[in-house]
């Protein structure tokens, strides 16, 4: 009851429009990318719900000259840090209240549908299909819906069926998020606004190639070059938009592959176009490589140690602990590299290089770090709660060297100075991207002779600030290595597992 009071208040305050006639459109969405290879299962607790009018602080274009190009009817919007597989449960949860809200807003001329396109659920191989399909049948065949996705999301052809008007970031790291939700919801304006309606034309190619974000990184060619043909596409008369899915590769399932996507309403174009990217696409397969160097951890510390000896005016020195990256999937509890650092004699020594370590959940190292207070010495049990398939929870003994409540994911987090490697510690799992995450905790990585951080590619501020940078093949749920992931459901023959495969037909589909 209290979601469909604000709901209604939501739509009163927002639909008042002095009598100018408008589009009326509706946001929905659930976003998360979850991992088929992890241990952990993510229920609806993990999710950031906001529901009605909320909504609009979700998205920094919606000031109030925005507001006002239609009627909006916000109903709910969840969004999960990436995790390991939802529960049934909880995804039911989420549509059934999605669904029932948006009963109440009908009839809606169009429906921003703001997935991220890699969500897993338990016993189910397409949620965002089975999403997007229920939602159709409550908002009926005229209703127009545009979908806006990450890159690294899935599009199923059920998905691109349902989808009027469809789109995805052109850029990895995704520094166009924002850009690519904004574009969405201009094409669904323009095309309500102008009464063309829904593009006459759609065209699917599923592209066979599903690689890691890290190997595809726009940064960096073939991915750079790939994704600078996208734009020109759309340019071109009878064309809306055009996107390339790279695809999720942790997660194990039929629709676990690479997608290109056009649509408008000059046939000939928009199938032209997905042909032509879809081709360059599989003609680029072979140059995608790791955006840094990779190699396995112990030899990423000695490239470290070496590079500290020569250039001591330039750090830090990062390592990507991959592996167990939470903004992919990872459980981001694995305990095997932090275990590996420190028994490493390197930091034991009163000369030792500064190492930042981010980070590791430990409730109950946590919560005996705020009894024992800053600078007091404390110890207790951190990671391996969840994925403990590759070392067991750590027993870390040290001095508290800083203390914050409050944060959105970590809830909680301290700093434990063991010899002189700062393990970051956290009640809840939290990724570490910004230089503020650390400053925050009294520490500072520009400044620190290593960084070792749970994540894949680097995040723009700490790109900025590397000296040198390699990514350490560690174990995890969002494991590198592909071929030691085991896919059973995966349609092969899919490259690069299968190196020697025949070329795919890339024809255009074109879907009703």
């Amino acid at each position: 009851m209290k979601k469909l009071y604000y709901l209604i208040i939501s739509i009163l305050l927002i639909s008042c429009n002095n009598g100018i006639e408008k589009p009326r459109i509706g946001i929905a969405g659930i976003a998360i990318e979850s991992s088929t290879f992890s241990p952990a299962k993510t229920t609806e607790r993990d999710f950031n719900i906001r529901l009605s009018g909320e909504i609009f602080t979700s998205y920094s274009f919606f000031d109030q000259s925005y507001i006002e190009k239609a009627d909006w009817f916000p109903t709910m919007r969840a969004r999960a840090l990436p995790g390991g597989v939802v529960t049934k449960e909880a995804y039911e949860s989420m549509v059934i209240q999605i669904i029932e809200m948006t009963k109440q807003t009908l009839p809606l001329d169009g429906l921003f549908f703001d997935i991220h396109g890699a969500m897993n659920v338990e016993d189910m191989e397409d949620p965002e299909g089975d999403f997007i399909e229920r939602i159709r049948k409550v908002v009926g065949p005229k209703t127009l819906i545009s979908t806006s996705m990450d890159s690294h999301g899935n599009v199923s052809e059920v998905l691109a069926k349902h989808s009027d008007l469809i789109t995805c970031y052109r850029m990895a790291p995704h520094e166009d998020a924002m850009e690519s939700k904004q574009r969405a919801l201009d094409n669904l304006i323009d095309r309500l606004q102008s009464g063309k309606g829904k593009p006459k034309y759609k065209a699917w190619i599923p592209v066979p190639i599903l690689l890691p974000g890290e190997k595809t990184s726009t940064r960096v060619d073939p991915g750079k070059t790939l994704y600078s043909k996208v734009a020109p596409m759309t340019e071109k008369k009878g064309v809306i938009d055009a996107a390339i899915w790279v695809g999720y590769a942790w997660g194990d399932a039929p629709r676990n592959h690479a997608v290109v996507m056009t649509y408008g309403d000059n046939k000939k174009q928009v199938v032209e176009s997905a042909e032509e990217l879809a081709r360059d696409f599989w003609n680029f397969r072979h140059d995608f490589e790791f955006v840094a160097p990779t190699t396995d951890i112990d030899d990423a510390f000695s490239k470290a140690f070496n590079y500290l000896k020569i250039r001591e005016d330039k750090k830090p020195f990062i390592i990507s602990d991959m592996g167990d990256n939470p903004t992919a999937g990872g459980a981001g509890d694995v305990t095997w590299t932090l275990d590996k650092i420190l028994n490493m004699d390197e930091f034991k020594r009163s000369n030792s290089p500064e190492l930042i370590y981010a980070s590791i959940p430990g409730p109950d190292l946590i919560v005996n770090a705020f009894e024992a207070g800053v600078g007091n010495y404390v110890e207790g049990m951190a990671g391996a709660m969840v994925d403990n398939r590759y070392s067991p929870s750590l027993k870390i003994k040290g001095i508290v060297h800083s203390l914050k409540r409050g944060d959105r994911n970590a809830e909680l987090e301290a700093v434990i100075k063991v010899n002189n490697v700062y393990v970051i510690v956290t009640y809840k799992r939290k990724p570490y991207h910004y230089i503020s995450d650390f400053t925050n905790l009294e520490l500072n990585p520009a400044s620190s002779d290593l960084l070792v951080v749970k994540i894949g590619y680097l995040v723009p501020e700490l790109y900025d600030i590397r000296g040198d940078w390699v990514m350490a093949l560690t174990p995890g749920g969002v494991d590198q290595d592909l071929e030691r992931l085991g896919y059973q459901n995966i349609k092969r023959p899919m490259y690069p597992l299968d190196k020697d495969m025949e070329d795919p037909d890339l024809s255009a589909r074109l879907i009703d």
